[in-house]
């Protein structure tokens, strides 16, 4: 299931193929499904024993991406970048470009026909253009149109014996992980939601959070392990192979004390593996979930991964196991935890 949530399509404001692919597999497992008006998926999974308060899990079905800005005379295709890529890592990338899924690869001037200034920075974004081997803007046009949105062309693939890379890796692999525990029997009612539009400014959560107004949020996330070559030891964020992180506090949120101490005892409880984030950079839809309406206490899970938003990310099947294994943990002990009351004071 994993392979294929992450060969499906679906940069950030374009996630239908997704969506259409989480409601066939939550069907069988709840009748109570929601799209609303911003392409969000909100599924209930309806308790054997609930308590009362209303707890969320939440997954981001969108990955960055491209966005065709302009099709020139000459057949080429400018873009503009669809979530936070590093320019670096584009050029002579493959990619699929529009509803036809259109081959083309990323293109820049040669580097010999570059000036010595030029080839000393990182090429810019205006500088590159898409190649889908068209004669002209008239061969394009039949293509492509303005407006149509660009993927990575990459093959998710086993690397060694305990790797997997492809792309798409955040956060297809939190879509994964709630596709999963959608299928157990739990005391709390759960909320499984699907957000869109994480990439760029956590919009769909915005949405969704002031809508459902959950009591706690569990965000389910990939996060960079930096755990490669020229790392030193304060900023290898996470390491791959010691299971999945829990985050203290990132550039958008701060995550719930309580509700990370009671999550780091069940996983020692039950022997599962796990490690503290180290950087606090970064973001995700607990920014948004957090703050929403009168406050829910938020708490963050993320798979480490190496080369985040890149055509070849990898994670470590060992954490990915482990990762669902406290996921489930977590929502099957949830009903022993306690928000804070809002409390009245005078």
């Amino acid at each position: 299931m994993l392979e294929t949530l992450c060969s499906l399509h679906g940069v950030s404001g374009n996630e239908h193929k997704v969506r259409d692919f989480v409601i066939q597999n939550i069907s069988p497992y709840t009748d109570n499904i929601t799209v609303d008006s911003m392409g969000n998926v909100i599924a209930v999974k309806k308790g054997t024993n609930p308590t009362g308060k209303k707890v969320m899990v939440c997954a981001h079905m969108d990955e960055v991406g491209f966005i065709i800005s302009e099709i020139c005379d000459n057949g080429f295709l400018k873009f503009k970048t669809v979530g936070g890529i590093d320019h670096r890592i584009l050029l002579s990338k493959k990619v699929l470009v529009g509803k036809d899924n259109i081959p083309g690869v990323i293109g820049v001037k040669a580097v010999h026909l570059q000036s010595k200034e030029s080839r000393k920075s990182v090429i810019k974004e205006k500088d590159m253009y898409i190649d889908i081997g068209a004669k002209d803007k008239d061969d394009a046009m039949k293509k492509v149109s303005l407006g149509d949105y660009a993927s990575f062309d990459s093959v998710y693939r086993k690397l060694g014996s305990t790797k997997i890379k492809a792309k798409a890796l955040d956060d297809r692999i939190g879509c994964y992980a709630l596709l999963e525990a959608i299928k157990e029997e739990y005391d709390e009612d759960i909320v499984f939601s699907f957000s869109v539009q994480e990439e760029v400014g956590l919009r769909g959560a915005r949405v969704l959070s002031h809508r459902e107004k959950a009591d706690v949020c569990i965000v389910l996330e990939g996060t960079n392990a930096a755990d490669v070559p020229f790392s030193s030891d304060h900023t290898t964020v996470t390491n791959q192979g010691e299971g999945p992180s829990l985050s203290i506090m990132d550039g958008a949120s701060v995550s719930n004390k309580n509700l990370n101490g009671f999550i780091m005892k069940l996983a020692k409880e039950n022997h599962i593996p796990y490690q503290i984030k180290k950087s606090h950079a970064g973001g995700n839809d607990a920014g948004a979930i957090a703050y929403s309406a009168s406050g829910c206490e938020t708490s963050v899970i993320s798979l480490p991964l190496r080369y985040i938003h890149s055509p070849v990310s990898v994670g470590d099947v060992r954490d990915i196991q482990s990762y669902l294994k406290l996921i489930k943990c977590v929502l099957k002990n949830i009903s022993e935890y306690q928000p804070r009351r809002k409390e009245v004071l005078k």
